[in-house]
């Protein structure tokens, strides 16, 4: 097996995150006795066995599949897809109707045309503490402690000296609180309510845990809404956006989680390997070429630390 072809085998494992190698034969075994090979079809070989310790793996040996939905682009030598937001310029523009007289170069000017000039900040805010023992979510108010989260929370984002463009926050009733709580920090922002960002069970979760298992329905219903957030909120800006955005996100742990996994193309279902508190700042930045980055997870550091939960 070639060194290259080790490597590879070796990245799919640490992609897919459920391929475990041991070790991996990268050179040929010494010959023992006239040769410990045995011929295979086409006049290759193949050692007969391995020292102690060492896993020989089958030259066809592949990547395990990925969720259905991350669509990996064919003859690409990498994972990261550029049209994973469907807005890569060559993907909006009908290459069949073409200009028999200018040709290439109206190609390119509708190419341009397309092509988003501005970056967008997304801040992901998780909501703050709130009463667990509440029956409905009109009674699921924010703690005491939890409105004290929220002031730090919307002072620290005022302390950034960002025009922040509007604050958009799911329509449960803790994340509209701490809405209400962190924009008087930043008034004259709009806010919008949504269903699409409420709390919910966003993909089932690798490794599975034991103490949260929701019904098999509630993915289904659930992973729908969650991931249509993400679809129409998180992907590059606008061609006709001129300047850089900064957007304001407030909902809930899971949501954020999964959407953290899928701007960066991770795999969603490890999405409760990822921990928040209360009140953090989660910072996405999307170029205008579809790259994403993220700058900060979960951060609560402008807090106390009496004041941190992660509840």
């Amino acid at each position: 097996m070639s060194v290259r072809r080790a490597l590879a085998l070796a990245a799919c494992g640490l992609a897919g995150g459920s391929v475990l190698l041991s070790a991996v034969v990268v050179g040929k075994q010494p010959a023992r006795g006239g040769g410990d090979s045995e011929p295979r079809p086409g006049g290759s070989a193949v050692p007969s066995a391995a020292p102690p310790g060492l896993l020989l793996l089958p030259p066809t040996a592949s990547c395990p599949p990925t969720a259905g939905w991350i669509e990996r682009p064919a003859g690409s030598g990498s994972y990261w897809d550029s049209n994973w937001d469907r807005r890569e310029p060559l993907a909006l523009v009908n290459l069949k109707k073409k200009n028999e007289e200018t040709g290439e170069e109206e190609l390119a000017s509708r190419l341009d045309h397309c092509k988003a000039k501005a970056t967008r900040h997304i801040f992901l805010i998780r909501h703050s503490q709130y009463h667990l023992d509440g029956r409905a979510d009109k009674d699921r108010t924010l703690t005491p402690l939890g409105r004290e989260q929220a002031e730090l929370t919307g002072r620290r984002l005022a302390s950034l000296g960002l025009k922040f463009d509007q604050i958009i926050h799911s329509s449960m009733t803790r994340a509209t609180e701490t809405t209400e709580i962190i924009s008087k920090h930043l008034p004259g922002v709009k806010k919008i309510s949504t269903d699409l960002l409420r709390e919910g069970a966003p993909i089932e979760p690798d490794p599975p845990v034991s103490h949260w298992k929701p019904e098999a329905v509630q993915y289904y219903e659930d992973g729908a809404r969650i991931e249509a957030a993400f679809r129409n909120f998180i992907h590059r800006a606008d061609a006709k956006q001129e300047e850089d955005s900064y957007e304001i996100f407030v909902c809930h742990a899971n949501v954020i989680r999964y959407i953290v996994c899928r701007a960066l193309q991770f795999p969603p279902e490890g999405w409760l390997r990822l921990s928040l508190n209360n009140g953090s700042i989660t910072h996405l930045v999307i170029r205008p070429n579809g790259r994403v980055a993220l700058r900060t997870l979960g951060d609560t550091g402008f807090m106390p630390p009496d004041k941190i939960t992660r509840t």
